[in-house]
């Protein structure tokens, strides 16, 4: 116990003071400078030029608009019909989410009733009352109907003619859909620095986005798009697809704002060599009134869904952030003299020499006095 006491003690009455000692040794030396000259190009090169660590920084306020035009023609089972920009695009434009439509399976005049579907049963008991068919083709009636002359199915209450969605239509029916044009309006500021941005620079109307013949250009083809992406269009046009569009504003506010421009990066997410469930696809219904009957036609749209991201931060010298960084830089100099102290005491050959030269310990005045014995110094209580 006394002896935990006294280390105690010790602990408390002491005070640790730097001392310096000048090693000569070439080796140290260079160590010491090479470590030192790391550390510097490491402030310069990386903290400062790189990470520009002089500068504070603000994140990005954004809007995004979209535009698409096209027409695409389709002649299914002889009925010839135009598509233009208010049939192939869902929702509405104008928003940085949205499906253009590549492929559909319809389904024309349905009406609530009792209908069939391709299927099997011998008797009642094979139709479960109540239960769902194809997950949204109707509830059984718990009659098992005649199907054809030879066959019996499942009667079901919905929508008839149920949907026959097994056969997606291959070659895609709007292939047109590859040379239609996207023209994206995207504006954003950078509030504190009071600076306002829209990629929508003097350009002739005429132009084509291309990375690098025309990259400001914010009139994108298609099949351009789906290609930066890494898919096939005439694959992914069949189910569909999704690919969402990063804008990145990074701008350094240190030179003027008109070299503050966006980049593009496209990245291809659903597609038919995807992990997950291939494809993208959703229903929708056209609805409306013949003798009185309430009638409805079903569309399965197959299509490429397109999510527009923007994100970036900017950039501009204040001095907090330099003297910061500076300070960080001058004490991670302190690195060079603890790696040669740890080389100095533990792995050179006169380490112990070094140790003697590098720590004095001395005791309270008056309780112990200095002696000098044969060119050594020694403590001796009074």
């Amino acid at each position: 116990m006394g002896r935990v006491l006294d280390c105690f003690f010790d602990f408390m009455f002491e005070y640790d003071t730097p001392r310096m000692v000048l090693v000569r040794h070439k080796k140290v030396g260079i160590i010491y400078r090479l470590i030192q000259l790391g550390v510097l190009a490491y402030i310069i090169g990386w903290v400062f030029l790189y990470e520009k660590g002089y500068q504070s920084e603000d994140s990005v306020i954004s809007t995004v608009s979209v535009k698409m035009k096209g027409i695409a023609y389709t002649n299914k089972e002889n009925n010839p019909r135009v598509w233009d920009v208010a049939d192939y695009v869902f929702p509405q434009q104008g928003i940085g989410s949205f499906v253009v439509m590549t492929n559909y399976i319809e389904t024309v005049g349905q009406k609530q009733g009792n209908c069939t579907k391709d299927g099997v049963c011998k008797s009642d008991s094979d139709c479960e009352k109540g239960k769902s068919i194809g997950g949204e083709n109707g509830i059984l009636t718990g009659k098992c109907v005649q199907y054809n002359g030879t066959l019996k199915t499942c009667e079901a209450l919905g929508w008839c003619p149920v949907e026959n969605d097994h056969h997606v239509p291959d070659p895609p029916l709007l292939m047109a859909a590859e040379n239609f044009t996207m023209f994206i309006k995207n504006a954003v500021t950078f509030p504190r620095y009071g600076v306002s941005r829209s990629n929508v620079v003097p350009f002739n109307v005429s132009c084509i986005y291309h990375k690098d013949t025309d990259p400001l250009c914010p009139i994108f083809r298609l099949g351009d798009l789906v290609t930066m992406a890494g898919f096939d269009f005439r694959k992914i046009a069949v189910k569909g697809a999704m690919i969402v569009i990063g804008i990145d504003w990074d701008c350094d506010l240190d030179w003027s704002a008109s070299y503050c421009n966006p980049a593009l990066n496209i990245h291809g997410l659903y597609g038919v060599d995807s992990m997950s469930t291939p494809g993208y696809n959703f229903r929708f219904a056209k609805y409306f009134v013949e003798d009185g009957t309430e009638k409805r036609t079903l569309m399965k749209v197959f299509g490429i869904r397109f999510d527009i991201i923007v994100h970036g931060t900017a950039g501009k010298f204040d001095i907090i952030p330099t003297m910061t960084t500076i300070g960080s830089g001058v004490g991670i100099f302190g690195v060079a003299t603890v790696l040669c102290d740890l080389l100095l005491l533990n792995v050179m050959q006169r380490r112990n020499v070094y140790k003697s030269l590098k720590f004095k310990s001395t005791e309270d005045e008056g309780e112990a006095q200095m002696i000098t014995v044969g060119g050594k110094e020694k403590a001796t209580r009074e």
